[in-house]
């Protein structure tokens, strides 16, 4: 007897020692759902069965299981979490940014990042490449995030942006011995120098590599936009950077220096102001991505002309003669069937309006599910984690957002997002 008792007892132990270490579920209840936007397929009472921060299951109906955490999102519209595939997250536009070139710390961007990534997070943003920045402060916040310490969305990180000596990416403006303290490892001249650049910027964490292959808008020298690097020193940053298993997108608005790039090999546009015939050609022959962030034109465009221009000369000629060009651009390029990835700079405008891409998106000829396509499917293949996000299928991140409304028909509500959840973690609603 006393066998029969300590068995059933030891069983008993066992059985519980089991439940304690399954994971617990939570059920979505989701009125309408769009768990592949590459479908285009709007489903309707389906459950989200999520484990370990993973979709599992999707089940017809609202299904829940005993002692399983359930979330109510009937009377409302979900779908995966937004991808934003071009943010600066360590900073934003404002009048006392060139002052913040020369006093603030790594440490301190790294804060003034984490305010910024929650931020981005609570507007529905999961995921976002951080395209240019401090590497100490930008890899810190990736790996903080990655933990958990803090909240914001999954990083890709390139750190510093591989530039060309007095070109955009350096330092411009100040005291020359200012500019050298400041000049990040990243700027290169000579193509053995900027394979170097490459190398180092992989060792230090990249996750990716930015290249700013024409001249930009927001550095304060008057060099234009055009290309900046030669062919030879092109070619040699795709090359150093494809044997070290990285991808190459770069910061490009000449059309000169677009083609060359591409022409080197390169991956995807940013920006890609004046991108033309060619260009393009170049770009659906290769299967790159065109990241047009609208925003960061019509923001640049808004501020010069406004009454409070905080803008040197320099930028504020580049902003009038950029900003005007990238509507048009995005419009004849998605005519011409390139594959365009959802993108803003975030950080030239302001951190959690990152949505506002989709209205400019629209205006540009893209379809509202076109536009969400960008910023889930294409981008999460543009930024190679297909296998992650951009989808609420069995597999994948438990990714969500849900809003009201329909944003087949209205793309503006996904600036109103009412509930985000990453990784099976809920950060905003119920």
């Amino acid at each position: 007897m006393k066998r029969i008792v300590l068995g059933a007892a030891i069983a008993a132990a066992f059985a519980a020692s089991a439940a304690a270490q399954t994971p617990p579920t939570t059920f979505v209840q989701a009125g309408r759902v769009l768990i592949d936007p590459a479908s285009g397929k709007v489903e309707t009472q389906k459950t989200l069965v999520i484990q370990s921060g993973k979709v599992i299951r999707v089940a017809d109906g609202y299904v829940a299981d005993p002692g399983g955490r359930v979330i109510d999102l009937k009377n409302s519209f979900v779908l995966p979490g937004l991808i934003d595939s071009h943010v600066h997250l360590t900073g934003e536009s404002n009048p006392n940014q060139r002052l913040e070139e020369v006093t603030q710390s790594s440490a301190e961007q790294a804060m003034v990042g984490a305010r910024y990534a929650r931020r981005t997070l609570m507007a529905g943003f999961t995921t976002v490449a951080d395209l240019g920045g401090d590497n100490a402060a930008v890899f810190a916040l990736r790996k903080a995030t990655a933990a958990g310490d803090v909240p914001g969305p999954r990083i890709i990180a390139s750190g510093a942006a591989i530039s060309v000596h007095g070109g955009h990416g350096d330092v411009n403006g100040f005291r020359d011995d200012i500019m050298h303290l400041l000049r990040p490892n990243s700027v290169c001249s000579g193509a053995d120098d900027c394979r170097r650049a490459v190398r180092q910027q992989v060792q230090q964490g990249a996750d990716v590599i930015k290249i700013t292959a024409t001249g930009g808008v927001l550095s304060n020298t008057a060099a234009g936009l055009g290309q900046q690097f030669s062919g030879e020193e092109l070619a040699a940053i795709v090359d150093s950077a494809h044997r070290m298993g990285r991808r190459v997108t770069a910061h490009a608005h000449g059309g000169d220096g677009i083609v060359s790039f591409l022409k080197a090999g390169g991956d995807s546009i940013e920006h890609g102001t004046w991108l033309d015939e060619e260009g393009i050609a170049l770009l659906k022959k290769s299967g790159g991505y065109l990241v047009p962030t609208l925003m960061a034109g019509d923001y640049v465009v808004r501020i010069v002309q406004g009454p409070n221009n905080f803008f040197t000369p320099a930028q504020s000629a580049k902003a009038l003669q950029a900003g005007p060009m990238m509507l048009d651009m995005t419009r004849r390029a998605h005519r011409a069937g390139a594959k365009i990835a959802f993108g803003t700079d975030t950080g030239v405008s302001a951190h959690g309006d990152n949505a506002g891409e989709f209205a400019l998106l629209v205006k540009a000829g893209l379809t509202p599910l076109e536009a969400i396509q960008a910023a889930t499917v294409a981008a999460a293949d543009h930024l190679q984690i297909s296998d992650v996000a951009g989808r609420l299928t069995p597999g994948h991140a438990a990714d969500l957002i849900a809003v009201s409304g329909d944003p087949l028909q209205d793309v503006s509500v996904l600036t109103r997002v009412g509930f985000v959840m990453k990784e099976g973690v809920v950060h905003k609603g119920p």
